[in-house]
C-alpha cells in the first residue's frame, strides 16, 4: 500500500505562505510521504516546471504518482478541447507520472442528460487516452464534477470508452457529493481501479443543519458536505480502503485534504491513519 499526497492538499498552506511546488515536495517528504501527485500545474513554462519537479523529486527520494487536471470535454470545440488535454499529456510525460487524471464535465447543455452526454465524451476520451498510451501514460477519470459523480454513471462512461489505458480514480469520499454511500460507490468501481484518492468529509442532513457555518457546501441533492481530517469525519475510509486492496488494487492511495484544520498538523493525522490502515490484514476473496 503505498502512501501519497495530492499537491492540492496543501492548498491551505500555499495560500498562508506563497510557498511553491518544490517546497510542497519537500514538505511531503518530510512528513513521511512517499509519493505525490500534482494538481495543475500553473506557471509560465509549465513543461519547464514540470522536468525541474521530476528531478528534485528523485533527488529527495519522492515518487511522482500522477498529474491531475481539471478539464470539459463536452463543452466546447472537439479541436481545441483535445489540443489542450494533449497539452496536460506532454505535462505529465515531463513530469514522468505515468498516470494522469483529466476530469470531464461540470455541466450539461440544456436538453442533454447524462446518458447522451456520454455519447459525446467517449471517442474524445478516447482519442485523449490513445495519445497518452504513446508516451506510456494511463489516463483516468473520478467521480467528480456533480454530473459524473455516482458511481452508475462514471462505470457507464468507463464502458462506453472502452479502452484498456482508460480507468477509474476513485475517490472514496466523493460519492458523497451526490450522496451516494462510499462503500456502495467503491464496491461498483473495482473492476476499474487505477488510482484513489482517501479523504474525509462530515456529512449532515438539512434539518440537522438549520444555519450552516462557513465551509459547508452543498450536495447535488441539498444535502451538506465540509472537508476533515482522515478518519474524523463520516466516510467509512477504513472499508473502502480495505475493499481496494482485498481485490488486489496495487496503486497509491493519494491522501487529499480540503478541511478547515490547520493544514500541515492534518496532513501528519492523515498519514498516521492512512499507516493503521494499511497494518490491517487482507483477506482476498
Amino acid at each position: 500500500m503505498k502512501l501519497g499526497v495530492s499537491s492540492y492538499s496543501f492548498s491551505k498552506h500555499i495560500k498562508e505562505t506563497g510557498c511553491d511546488l518544490f517546497e510542497v515536495c519537500r514538505l511531503a517528504k518530510e512528513i513521511g510521504f512517499e509519493a505525490i501527485e500534482f494538481t495543475n500545474i500553473n506557471t509560465p513554462d509549465p513543461i519547464a516546471t514540470a522536468k525541474e519537479l521530476r528531478a528534485y523529486c528523485a533527488q529527495i527520494g519522492l515518487e511522482i504518482a500522477a498529474h491531475t487536471i481539471g478539464a470539459d470535454l463536452l463543452n466546447g470545440a472537439e479541436e481545441t478541447i483535445l489540443e489542450t488535454l494533449y497539452g496536460f499529456v506532454d505535462i505529465a510525460e515531463a513530469l514522468g507520472a505515468p498516470l494522469m487524471r483529466h476530469d470531464v464535465c461540470y455541466s450539461l447543455p440544456e436538453g442533454m442528460d447524462w446518458r447522451a452526454a456520454i455519447d459525446v465524451l467517449a471517442p474524445r476520451i478516447r482519442k485523449v487516452t490513445e495519445y497518452a498510451k504513446a508516451k506510456g501514460i494511463r489516463t483516468c477519470s473520478e467521480n467528480h464534477g456533480y454530473i459524473f459523480q455516482d458511481s452508475e454513471r462514471v462505470e457507464a462512461l468507463i464502458q462506453a470508452v472502452d479502452n484498456e489505458n482508460y480507468g477509474w480514480l476513485v475517490d472514496v469520499g466523493n460519492f458523497l457529493c451526490a450522496d451516494e454511500y462510499p462503500l456502495e460507490g467503491v464496491r461498483r468501481a473495482l473492476p476499474y481501479a487505477i488510482h484513489a484518492h482517501v479523504k474525509d468529509f462530515l456529512y449532515r442532513k438539512p434539518d440537522e443543519m438549520l444555519a450552516p457555518p462557513d465551509g459547508f457546501f452543498n450536495t447535488r441533492n441539498g444535502n451538506l458536505l465540509r472537508g476533515t481530517i482522515l478518519g474524523h469525519g463520516d466516510v467509512p475510509v477504513a472499508a473502502c480502503i480495505q475493499l481496494l486492496r482485498e481485490v488486489g488494487y496495487n496503486g497509491t492511495f493519494s491522501l487529499e485534504f480540503e478541511g478547515a484544520e490547520e493544514n500541515l498538523p492534518a496532513l501528519r493525522l492523515g498519514l498516521s491513519y492512512m499507516r493503521k490502515l494499511a497494518e490491517m490484514p487482507i483477506e482476498r476473496p
